[in-house]
């Protein structure tokens, strides 16, 4: 039962004088355990503070640290200190609220138990394990797993990654991007993938396409996929230079690199889905296209798929310095808009890259031509 000690304001007690309420009764949580204990209390205006009696001892309650939990159900009030996390008082009485409430300014201000340094700190903490995930366990584990993943899991990944890529790159948003499939252009492309890969042994074979847009660009996906834009070929001087790209692009499948680039940056996107929930649709796709389009294999991996590049092309009796051929005027014509040119020369040894590919080439040396002319004229037309 609460306890009442009734004073008079300005005068003897008398029916007309207000009455003030000086002590009151609680519910006491000293945090350590579960069972509340009955606590008598007084306002102490003076002081500033509520005195809790407690096991012989008065605890101080300054009314400006007073802090209300929120969203309790019920006409109970449990309040607790700004400071301290886990202390509470349990108040019954409508009298005893309101007088709390009267007196304690700051009662439904939010406060947090912890200290603002040892917010920041969790935070940097925060940032600095998903850096470490994303820039270093991601990539451990996918160079790990794209050693392990068995020829037709690559192959389905490079299908889903294939059909993402044509489903964001398509300006309409009804329909995936086309590919292009005139009959002779199809043929002049395949009797180059014939000449480069006739003395090879794939452990994948090459699915190859031309994609109908104009950035000027080649890449390749998991499970044996080599693709071109139109752009690409459409610019392109040579059947020489087509060749070129493309064996490069083989010394990717065969090393594997793609599956290790799409490995990765799903792995990214699942590790940035759990911190800001649902990463998926549009923005996943986009991600994924814009990723693999522009593939920022290492700079040792790009060494050694020019290396493949070189033998290969050497053993087709085609040209290796077509391939530094093609960028140097893409260069010198100012094409400057996305695609392999910006992707290349944002490597610090585009120029070594250049003139490793001349060097590949013994001088004086005569090439057999891939493509007749009727044949480069199909292959330039293979989207009409």
């Amino acid at each position: 039962m609460t306890e009442r000690t009734i004073i008079t304001v300005d005068g003897p007690a008398s029916p007309a004088a207000p009455a003030r309420r000086v002590r009151g009764q609680c519910l006491y949580l000293d945090g350590d355990t579960a069972q509340p204990q009955a606590c008598p209390f007084e306002y102490a205006d003076a002081g500033q503070a509520l005195l809790i009696a407690h096991q012989g001892t008065t605890l101080r309650w300054p009314y400006a640290d007073l802090r209300a939990l929120r969203d309790q159900a019920g006409d109970q009030m449990i309040i607790r200190l700004a400071d301290d996390p886990t202390q509470r008082l349990i108040i019954d009485t409508p009298e005893d609220r309101d007088l709390i409430r009267a007196r304690a300014k700051n009662l439904d201000r939010y406060a947090s138990h912890v200290k603002r340094s040892k917010l920041a700190m969790w935070g940097l903490a925060a940032v600095a394990s998903v850096a470490l995930i994303i820039f270093v366990l991601v990539p451990v584990m996918a160079d790990q797993l794209a050693e392990y993943l068995p020829p037709e899991g690559e192959k389905a990944l490079g299908d889903a990654t294939f059909d993402q890529i044509r489903t964001a790159l398509d300006d309409t948003g009804f329909s995936a991007l086309a590919i292009c499939d005139s009959r002779s252009g199809v043929a002049a492309l395949t009797k180059i993938e014939t000449r480069l890969t006739e003395e090879m042994d794939l452990e994948t074979p090459l699915t190859v396409h031309v994609l109908n847009h104009p950035m000027i660009n080649a890449f390749a996906l998991p499970g044996g996929y080599v693709v071109f834009f139109r752009g690409l070929i459409e610019e392109a001087g040579s059947p020489e230079e087509v060749a070129a790209v493309f064996a490069h692009e083989i010394g990717h499948v065969v090393a594997r690199d793609p599956t290790r680039i799409a490995l990765r940056s799903a792995g990214s996107i699942g590790v940035l889905g759990l911190l800001f929930g649902d990463f998926a649709g549009g923005a996943v796709v986009l991600f994924l296209a814009e990723q693999i389009i522009r593939a920022d294999y290492t700079q040792q991996a790009e060494a050694a798929a020019d290396t493949f590049a070189h033998a290969a092309l050497l053993e087709a009796d085609l040209p290796p310095s077509a391939i530094g051929t093609f960028f140097e005027r893409l260069s010198s014509e100012g094409q400057q808009e996305a695609g392999i040119l910006d992707h290349l020369a944002s490597h610090p040894a585009m120029g070594d890259r250049i003139a490793a590919a001349r060097a590949a080439q013994p001088e004086g040396a005569k090439f057999r031509p891939v493509l007749d002319d009727a044949e480069w004229a199909a292959l330039q037309g293979i989207c009409d």
